[in-house]
């Protein structure tokens, strides 16, 4: 499916699902030209029946690959070795009755500010499908591709509505997921800006933003060169165009030269700062992509904007599980539970929500035999979700599986639940109209009418 996105300028820029992703420097032009088209073009209409919102940002932590159930929020210890395998000794959290896996014993002491939602379902067993249907709540297949939650936030909270960051109100740290186009039929202005780099490193190289081998000066001065070439400009000084791109230019230098640059540059927190999220394995420490994305997306939040995406892959376990989540585990545990604590102590948790997920949860039987040597499968049956913040309670559990973990034994939640209770606590109405291309009447989640499965919002965490 292709469509056309209509640049500040007028001009069409194609856009297709399918198709090359547009670079990170479209996404800063498109994103940062928004300010300016939303002075050409006017705001998107506010929903009538949005309720006022709880939460100002959204960190989404996405387990890209799938997580074990099992092994991290809804362990099932009773159900024996073919289940459990040697991760079989669940701890007690800070809240009485609830247990989690033995390797998240720091996201343990802090259960009061989150609540686990273990009946998440939706019956997908496919990557790419099950990545796109639990992150817009909608069936891979349709007519359309709709947008990701972060592409529905950049659109009713990003430039358009009145945002006016220098950072795009979209953020993924660090890659894309690559499984299908977040921005679906909303085109490349609502594309996340995927940061590239590594917030691990002594510099973290932002793609777009920081230049390998040029500094602040000389991009200045590349900056001022470019200003006297310029003719045009000072031929057509009132053209409605050329003032939005000029907007857009400045606001680019001033992400690459300004303060937009600074939420990257870990290096202004102190040293022990960052080692809150560094990981110890016993015998060393060691200093994590995801740790230093956790702090980064803290940062981020700071600067108000709206949607940051932590991708963090892996958990696709096919072999050797355990070996797997003796690495992965631990690292999720620091980083998670580091950026939960910093955002209490700065007063941010009660207006971000943090949700983490992945597309699925794996199989709750264990594949002993060769080459699978304890690996676990895809499984959309039935899967774990966290959620924390934003006027999220903590210290719940919604719904629960069976035994052995292999079914939803009561309160099913589907996509399309967690995503609508993620729009309301943001201000956003899970009811309203969401525009579209084909100027169809689509909201943004499912209606009744669309026969998609669903159960009703998080009203016992709100």
């Amino acid at each position: 499916m292709s469509i056309e996105h209509q640049s500040p300028g007028g001009r069409s820029v194609p856009f297709s699902s399918n198709g090359p992703r547009p670079s990170r420097r479209d996404v800063l032009r498109y994103g940062l030209s928004g300010a300016g088209a939303a002075i050409l073009a006017g705001r998107p209409g506010s929903a009538t029946g949005a309720k006022p919102a709880k939460a100002k940002s959204v960190i989404q932590i996405w387990l890209s690959g799938g997580p074990p159930h099992l092994d991290s929020f809804d362990p099932k210890p009773e159900a024996g070795n073919d289940y459990c395998g040697p991760l079989n000794n669940p701890i007690a959290t800070s809240v009485d009755g609830i247990r989690i896996g033995e390797l998240l014993p720091l996201l343990a002491e802090q259960a009061e500010k989150f609540s686990i939602i273990r009946s998440m379902t939706h019956g997908d067993n496919g990557h790419e499908t099950a990545a796109y249907l639990t992150q817009t709540g909608r069936r891979p297949g349709d007519r359309l591709v709709f947008p990701c939650a972060g592409a529905v936030v950049s659109l009713f909270k990003g430039y358009e509505a009145g945002y006016k960051g220098l950072i795009p109100p979209y953020i993924v740290l660090t890659q894309s997921q690559g499984r299908f186009s977040e921005a679906g039929f909303l085109g490349a202005r609502h594309m996340p800006f995927a940061t590239g780099g590594d917030p691990a490193q002594q510099r973290f190289m932002v793609e777009g933003v920081s230049s390998p081998g040029l500094n602040d000066q000389q991009q200045q001065k590349r900056r001022e060169l470019l200003r006297k070439l310029d003719t045009l400009g000072g031929a057509l000084k009132d053209n409605p165009a050329l003032t939005a791109f000029y907007q857009a230019e400045d606001q680019a230098y001033d992400m690459i030269l300004g303060d937009g640059a600074k939420a990257f540059d870990l290096s202004q927190e102190t040293d022990e700062v960052r080692k809150r999220y560094d990981v110890n394995w016993g015998t060393w420490v060691s200093r994590t992509r995801f740790g230093q994305s956790c702090l980064a997306a803290r940062r981020l939040v700071q600067r108000g904007v709206p949607y940051i995406t932590i991708n963090f892959g892996g958990w696709d376990s096919h072999t050797d599980n355990f070996k797997a989540m003796r690495q992965l585990l631990p690292d999720l545990d620091r980083g998670l539970a580091t950026l939960l604590a910093e955002l209490s102590e700065h007063g941010l948790l009660d207006s971000t929500i943090v949700w983490c997920c992945g597309e699925f949860g794996r199989t709750p039987k264990i594949d002993w035999g060769a080459p699978w040597n304890g690996g676990r499968n895809h499984y959309g049956q039935v899967f774990s979700a966290l959620v924390a913040g934003g006027g999220f309670k903590g210290g719940r559990v919604v719904g629960s599986s069976d035994p052995k973990g292999e079914e939803v034994k009561d309160r099913p939640v589907y996509p399309c639940d967690l995503l609508g209770s993620i729009y309301e606590l943001m201000g956003i109405d899970p009811e309203g109209e969401l525009p579209n291309p084909m100027g169809l009447p689509l909201t943004a989640t499912p209606a009744a009418t669309d026969r998609i499965p669903m159960a009703g919002r998080l009203k016992e965490i709100m």
